[in-house]
């Protein structure tokens, strides 16, 4: 069972990952051998123990700080930096730009950014994307908002959001925040892997409700 899992979840972050046959057919061939060897030695198999919304933090107190490099390339973005303006802060965190299901998440926050600005919040994405990666995915879809670079996954960890598999590193899982103008963690989406097409609309619906009861 556990091999199965495992099995499992290198194949869904190679879908996640893989934004062009060459690439994804590379990743699944060593995705393939991972797996082989981890049935074979089922024994000694380990699910990941930092994935699948691990350590969540809890809705009400502060959200983790974070201190990372952006996409504009002018500095590093800090949480107090975001709340100083006063506004909300929806922190959507992505396994990787370019991919499929990233795409449709950018382009759907993009499309619907005026009702985001109209409800005083701002969208910030994180990823363990490199600032240079992140920023010409910012560019060739057009976003008017920027990404965050969470080398090594820490702050994804702080958020509960990494998703870390033995031999290919740890990624952010597709998870969603909303913080508050005065810092506090308000709301967390965790299903959002099965409904990007949805997400943005219900992230726009929980805000106002949020909003209305602040």
């Amino acid at each position: 069972m556990r091999s199965f899992l495992m099995l499992f979840t290198v194949v869904a972050v190679a879908h996640a990952l893989a934004p062009e046959q060459n690439t994804r057919r590379g990743f699944f061939q060593k995705a393939a051998a991972a797996s082989t060897a981890a049935i074979a030695t089922a024994t000694t198999v380990t699910f990941p123990t930092e994935s699948f919304a691990a350590n969540l933090p809890v809705q009400g107190t502060k959200a983790p700080p974070f201190a990372l490099p952006n996409s504009r390339g002018n500095g590093v973005t800090t949480l107090d930096a975001l709340t100083k303006a006063k506004k909300w802060t929806v922190l959507y965190f992505y396994p990787g730009a370019f991919s499929k299901g990233c795409t449709l998440e950018a382009r759907a926050f993009q499309r619907d950014l005026d009702e985001y600005r109209n409800l005083n919040a701002q969208i910030v994405g994180v990823s363990v994307d490199p600032v240079e990666k992140n920023a010409q995915f910012c560019t060739e879809e057009k976003l008017d908002f920027y990404m965050l670079s969470d080398k090594g996954g820490q702050i994804s960890k702080a958020y509960g959001s990494a998703l870390s598999i033995p031999g290919f590193g740890t990624f952010s899982n597709r998870q969603t925040y909303i913080i508050d103008p005065n810092g506090n963690l308000r709301w967390i989406f965790t299903d959002v892997e099965s409904r990007i097409p949805k997400h943005s609309g219900e992230v726009l619906e929980k805000l106002k409700e949020l909003e209305t009861t602040a």
